[in-house]
């Protein structure tokens, strides 16, 4: 049976100790960082010996590759590509230039992946920016309009699949409003449901048929005082699912950050007890894993039939895609000169 949770793994290849785990554990997918990442012909053999150790061909491979400060494939062997701000700030001058330039931006990452075997990018970020939106976010976030977060989200989901991945929307139901860092400490937000309904839940409600989706390590004070919104299960039943109209897979944020409190394996039940039909753990080591395997339930049910209808919508990148030309036009659009 495949287990509920995502890993990570500690390097550039596989040890014969993560062989033999995630032959016996059998994740659903592996995610990769850049210690795992050296060279394009080494990642397409790691993503595979992740994929031969678990005996499944499709089991997704996944990376956080938004651009600018999370890029975690980088020069000289990839494009470095800009923070997602860029899209917004010239949606605002010249909107047509901004959502081609979503797309093709969205697109040519997920060229780059597609092509060493990663199937899933965790991108779009749909957190709407705020003045006092934490760093941590920041240019990760496309805009401070929730309309405009909702149009050029839209357009990198459609150029993720074009490019042949999966996208994730992320960090539902929104993390605009943090003003510390999850992966320090426990953000708590406190504006009442009703301004969050109006403005942070509206880009996932407008993107809500995508079949995956990442969740927000934030407690908000006004639907849940006691449990982040990741361990919740008000917000994930009332809000994420329902207010928000959220079918998909949904997985949780990384569990490693310090934003949650107790052990791995109190975290992870939490996660999955609240709702949340993938735990994902990504720092990589073992001991931890272990724990997380150990907790983790099947795979199975309605969790199974997002997981498998989310891995179904893959779809191979067009044979008459031209990167080189993508490129250049994406370059024009946008002034990148990709340094």
């Amino acid at each position: 049976m495949i287990k509920a949770f995502i890993s990570g793994c500690a390097g550039s290849v596989l040890t014969d100790d993560e062989r033999a785990f995630f032959k016996d554990t059998n994740p659903w997918g592996l995610i990769l960082f850049a210690r795992n990442i050296e060279t394009p012909e080494q990642v397409s053999d790691l993503t595979e010996s992740f994929r031969q150790a678990v005996g499944r061909q499709d089991a997704p491979v996944l990376v956080d590759q938004e651009g600018g400060r999370v890029q975690r494939l980088r020069p000289p062997h990839w494009r470095k590509y800009p923070a997602p701000k860029l899209f917004g700030d010239l949606y605002g001058k010249d909107p047509a230039a901004g959502r081609r330039a979503a797309f093709l931006g969205a697109q040519l990452i997920a060229a780059d992946l597609s092509a060493v075997g990663i199937t899933v990018d965790c991108l779009p970020c749909l957190d709407v920016r705020f003045p006092e939106t934490v760093d941590a976010i920041g240019d990760r976030a496309m805009s401070e309009d929730t309309e405009t977060v909702s149009l050029l989200g839209r357009d990198m989901v459609n150029g993720a699949l074009a490019g042949g991945v999966l996208p994730v929307i992320k960090h539902i139901p929104g993390h605009g409003r943090a003003k510390v860092d999850s992966h320090l400490e426990l953000p708590r937000v406190l504006d009442d449901k009703k301004t969050l309904e109006t403005v942070d839940f509206q880009p996932f409600k407008a993107l809500r048929d995508v079949s995956l989706g990442m969740t927000a390590h934030l407690l908000y004070e006004s639907i849940d005082p006691d449990n982040p919104g990741t361990q919740s299960r008000t917000v994930i039943e009332e809000i994420i699912r329902k207010e928000i109209g959220f079918d998909g897979c949904l997985m949780s944020d990384d569990i490693s950050m310090k934003a949650l409190g107790g052990t791995v394996g109190d975290r992870s039940r939490k996660i999955w007890d609240a709702g949340c039909d993938v735990v994902l753990h990504c720092n990589g080591e073992m001991d931890e894993m272990r724990v997380v395997a150990d907790a983790a339930p099947d795979l199975a049910g309605r969790s199974l039939e997002r997981c498998e209808q989310a891995m179904a919508g893959l779809k191979p990148i067009d044979p008459d895609f031209d990167n080189v030309a993508a490129w250049q036009e994406f370059q024009s659009l946008t002034g990148w000169a990709g340094v």
